[in-house]
């Protein structure tokens, strides 16, 4: 009974301690230490642990918390993998099946942990396709856009990171402008030339726009592609985004947003919940939500390209803590930023029974900082429907296809991040005069 009480308490710690800091804070009037953030709520397959508030980064990510047990090396030292007690399942040793093997069902569901089973692409034509949409860019923006696709190295381990930079033709002087990233989606996918016309309404309302292709996106090459690491380097990837936006002196950092689609809105809540993040609001359209659910959900061809990663390391019953920590439903706790999230009843890839754990979950526990709409059968866009109900664009014209749902979906996004970041403001120059009455 003890046991089954103990996550709540250290909950119910967790929001003690952050009330407690906000009223000392309140009374004292004295700015927080820098290296000191809000307490932490870890969690694991087995606990809920709320960290002290130590900032995260100045450990590895993939190290245990300071009172976690590795629980991945004691299901290992019991003869099993985290999360069972065994091969044979049930918590024993077992020898597995002893029955008659079907042998076509054993090959259709088998996954592989092996990295060198990750499933391949045809490079040379993702390549190609990539060279059409830069020119696409460069051609569809000139004269109207700044546009430049330029790299900066990641913050994970200084791999070299190719983005879009989309910016007004005439820039404002120091600090004018406010920015986002913005994050494409797919397992492996990439920024492509179907989001044109969102990037130009962005840029029209003085927003300065970077979009990385992060490790596993497409268009690169192999080694590029197969560097994949879902939920793991990407994050930090798209986070480095910043180090470059750093560089434009009309870019205000005070003014950074972070908006993301099913896989980039599983990015940008990642990023969102991540210890003092160095954003100012974020948006996350049909996110992937909870890794643990969503491959059980989509089965072995879905799994094959997660199990074969090796920050993953197999399925998640084989490493459980590692799927946890990567999956956004998991860090709602930790979320001190404003977090627009919109999702489809229909969609057919982040399918609604996955998403609607994120919607509730920041309903409950983030009800002052969450900004959350679940869209009913919205006008689908492609064979995943409801996935791109707010990206319905003519692939020829690229030109908008809008439906009551798409426009509804966009001015409430514009509306969020022009309340958070004020694109309109000029800060280089002076606030003009506040009047009084005499």
């Amino acid at each position: 009974m003890n046991q089954s009480v103990s996550p709540v308490r250290h909950l119910a710690a967790a929001m003690s301690a952050c009330m407690l800091a906000a009223c000392a804070s309140a009374t004292t009037q004295a700015p927080p230490a820098a290296s000191a953030g809000p307490p932490r709520v870890i969690t694991t397959s087995t606990r809920v642990i709320v960290d002290s508030g130590t900032p995260a980064a100045s450990r590895p990510r993939t190290a245990a918390a300071p009172d976690e047990p590795d629980v991945a090396a004691a299901g290992r030292g019991q003869g099993g993998r985290a999360g069972q007690g065994g091969r044979g399942g049930g918590g024993g040793r077992g020898r597995g099946y002893q029955g008659v093997v079907d042998s076509a069902r054993m090959r259709a569901l088998y996954v592989s942990n092996d990295p060198k089973d990750m499933p391949r692409a045809d490079f040379a034509r993702d390549i190609a396709a990539k060279k059409v949409t830069d020119s696409i860019y460069a051609a569809r923006f000139k004269g109207v856009v700044d546009f430049q696709k330029v790299t900066y190295k990641s913050r994970a381990d200084g791999l070299e990171i190719p983005a879009y930079l989309f910016a007004p033709v005439a820039k404002r002087g120091p600090k004018g402008h406010a920015a986002m990233i913005w994050v494409h989606g797919g397992v492996h996918g990439n920024w492509s030339e179907t989001m044109l016309p969102f990037v130009k309404e962005a840029v029209d309302r003085g927003y300065v726009i970077i979009t990385p292709d992060y490790r596993g996106s497409t268009g690169y090459g192999e080694a590029f592609h197969m560097a994949i690491d879902y939920g793991g380097a990407e994050v930090v990837d798209v986070m480095s985004a910043l180090d470059y936006l750093k560089t434009l002196p009309y870019v205000d950092m005070d003014r950074v947003g972070m908006m993301g689609w099913s896989h980039g809105g599983f990015i940008t809540v990642l990023n969102a919940t991540s210890p003092n993040p160095p954003i100012k609001a974020a948006a996350a359209i049909v996110p992937v939500t909870n890794l643990l659910f969503r491959l059980s959900l989509k089965g072995p061809a879905y799994q094959r390209s997660f199990a074969t990663q090796p920050g993953l390391g197999g399925l998640p019953f084989e490493n459980p803590d590692e799927y946890i920590r990567r999956s956004p439903l998991y860090q709602v706790e930790n979320l001190h930023i404003p977090l627009l999230v919109h999702v489809a009843t229909n969609d057919l890839d982040v399918n609604y029974v996955e998403d609607q754990q994120l919607v509730w979950k920041l309903r409950a526990l983030k009800p002052d900082l969450a900004e959350t709409k679940i869209y009913v059968d919205p006008p689908g866009w492609g064979p995943s429907a409801g996935h791109a109900f707010s990206r319905r664009v003519d692939p020829k014209t690229l030109e908008r296809v809008d439906s009551p749902e798409q426009i509804d979906s966009w001015n409430r996004t514009w509306t969020f991040f022009d309340w958070w970041l004020r694109p309109y403001e000029d800060r280089s120059r002076p606030p003009p005069p506040v009047r009084v009455q005499p």
